[in-house]
This record gives structure tokens, C-alpha cells and sequence, in this order.
């Protein structure tokens, strides 16, 4: 029988993925954690041998603005919600370099990341919104283009694509194709994982997303291995999201430990693929109880390899054996 697959993937965005929604007053601790909990992330993924993808924002593989100014794709996104565009206003505020900004930068984190042996994958090249109004192909072409460009300066060949806020469509993914890019994280196939435009989501939705986190309301969202088609993108769905750490819900850890280890046994033993996500900033704060929490879930891992066979891969390595 096929053997099932262990996925794990990373949003790596810094400020650039939450400055649309968040002051750095409100978040700015997280980020800057993100930079100290990183390493210790890259120890725990080895000792377990976990291999990862972390889909990272074109902006951050910049040495200096200077790197980064001459990197801006020739089109830049029109939405009519300007705040969502960081060409901007904010692209003026940031420092020289990732000495002088670490909220912006971080060439030094991709070169970790890389010898550490991780797949580096994109997050588009500026955090670009795909279905928010006034987004358009011809923007986004430009986009991608510029982020598989600034990778390939740093002797990174981009293979995979994580959307922000996994908005997409098939317009998408064949421009993503036709610049070399081949897989990409797929949503759950539920309702109430579908994209949406940023305005559409709604207190019902993300509540029952909450909920889901901790009891079994969707399913185990594993899913099925599959061949690479030759001229196909290839989807790897997400599973599910990993909540950060909150000392006002921690009575409610254990639920959440369950859930994610019950659907992770379902995909070993028949089988199936299992992916799971999150952002190195959801780490930034309260790191100790999240890369302990992430051990747990790890060591269930393990204990699948080796009782089914249960396999980590990269996002790029994960589909059907024969």
C-alpha cells in the first residue's frame, strides 16, 4: 500500500503578511520573535527529521532597500482598498537593511532555512492579494515573475507557491505554471475553508474555523496521493491550520492536540496525505509552550513512521509512489 505523507508548510511573511491588518504596537513582539524562535524551529524539525516548505515573501530575500527597490516588479497591484498595497506608503518607512530592520529583511533567516535543507518556496513577492478588488492577472504576473527572479539571484529555484490568505484561482495557478512554479497548498474542501475576499469573511465562518480547531466538525482532511501529471499543477491541500499557543485556551490544548494527532493516524494508516501550517510569527510569542507543543505532535509522527511507514516530505517531493 501506499505509503501516507507527513507535509508540513510555512507562511514566512514577517510584517509583510499581517501590516495591512495589525500596527506593529499590536503585533510587533511576534514578529521580532519570529526571528529568535526560527533557529530553535530548525533544531526541533531536525531532530524529528521533518522536512518543510517554507513559501517566504519576495521582499524578504533583500539584502538592502536599495536590493529591494530595484527588485519591484514594472506593475504593481491597483486595489481599491490601498492599506492592502505595500508599495505605498510603507515601502517608504522601512530601514536599509535587515541590521537596521529586522521586521522587513531576512536574507540571513533564508540562508538558515536553505542549509538546514528546507524547500523554499514563494509567498508571491510582495504579499499580493489575488482576489481583492482591483487585483488583476496582469499584476499578478508581474509579481510572480519578480519573486521567482530575487530567488534565483539567491540561487533558489522556486518549485512551490503557498497564497496569501489562499485566495486563487485557475488563472492563477496557470500563471504560477507557466513560470516554472508546480505545486502549490490547496484549500480544505469544506465551505467554510473556501478563499474569500477579505470583506466577505464574517464572525460565523471564522468561529466555526475556531471551533473546528479543537473538535471534529469537517473531517480529518487527509487526502488522497496522487501522481504528477505532466503540464498539471499539483495541489497539496491543506489539513489544517496549527493555532499558536494562548494562555486563555490552553485549558483546550489537549482537544487541539487530539484533533490534529487522530487525523495524522487516519492518513498513516490508509495511506493518505496529511498537511499541516502555520507562520514562524505564530511562534514569536510564548515560545517555549508552542515548540513544545509542535514536539508533541512531532513525536506522533515519529511513532507513525514507524509503525505505517508515515513519510515527512517537502511540499515539492509529496505524491504518489508506485
Amino acid at each position: 500500500m501506499q505509503k501516507g505523507r507527513f507535509i508540513v508548510s510555512l507562511d514566512f511573511e514577517l510584517y509583510w503578511g499581517v501590516r495591512d491588518q495589525l500596527s506593529l504596537q499590536e503585533y510587533g513582539e511576534n514578529i521580532l520573535g519570529a526571528r529568535t524562535v526560527l533557529p530553535e524551529l530548525l533544531k526541533v524539525l531536525e531532530a524529528f527529521q521533518i522536512k518543510a516548505t517554507f513559501a517566504t515573501v519576495g521582499f524578504l530575500f533583500s539584502r538592502t532597500k536599495e536590493d529591494l527597490l530595484s527588485a519591484i516588479p514594472i506593475r504593481l497591484p491597483t486595489y481599491q482598498e490601498k492599506i492592502l498595497s505595500p508599495y505605498l506608503d510603507h515601502l517608504s518607512t522601512i530601514g536599509d537593511n535587515e541590521e537596521a530592520d529586522p521586521l522587513h529583511f531576512a536574507p540571513s533567516l533564508i540562508s538558515l532555512i536553505a542549509k538546514a535543507g528546507h524547500e523554499i518556496g514563494s509567498h508571491t513577492f510582495s504579499h499580493f492579494y489575488c482576489l481583492e478588488d482591483g487585483a488583476n492577472l496582469d499584476d499578478f504576473e508581474e509579481d510572480i515573475k519578480a519573486a521567482v527572479k530575487v530567488a534565483s539571484r539567491n540561487q533558489i529555484n522556486i518549485k512551490s507557491i503557498v497564497f496569501p490568505r489562499n485566495q486563487y484561482t485557475s488563472n492563477h495557478l496557470r500563471i504560477c505554471q507557466e513560470n516554472g512554479i508546480d505545486t502549490y497548498r490547496g484549500n480544505e474542501k469544506n465551505s467554510i475553508y473556501q478563499f474569500q475576499k477579505i470583506k466577505n469573511e464574517n464572525i460565523f465562518r471564522r468561529l466555526l474555523r475556531f471551533i473546528d480547531s479543537y473538535i471534529n466538525l469537517t473531517g480529518h482532511h487527509a487526502f488522497i496521493l496522487k501522481k504528477r501529471i505532466p503540464g498539471e499543477i499539483y495541489n497539496i491541500p491543506s489539513s489544517k491550520f496549527l493555532r499558536p499557543y494562548n494562555p486563555a485556551l490552553s485549558i483546550l490544548d489537549g482537544l487541539k492536540l487530539y484533533r490534529i494527532k487522530s487525523a495524522m493516524t487516519f492518513a498513516a494508516k490508509n495511506g493518505l496525505g496529511y498537511h499541516l501550517w502555520w507562520h514562524p510569527h505564530n511562534f514569536g510569542k510564548y515560545q517555549t509552550e508552542n515548540l513544545k507543543f509542535l514536539k508533541k505532535i512531532l513525536k506522533h509522527y515519529q511513532n507513525l513512521h514507524h509503525q505505517y511507514g508515515f513519510e515527512s516530505t517537502a511540499m515539492t517531493d509529496c505524491e504518489k509512489v508506485d
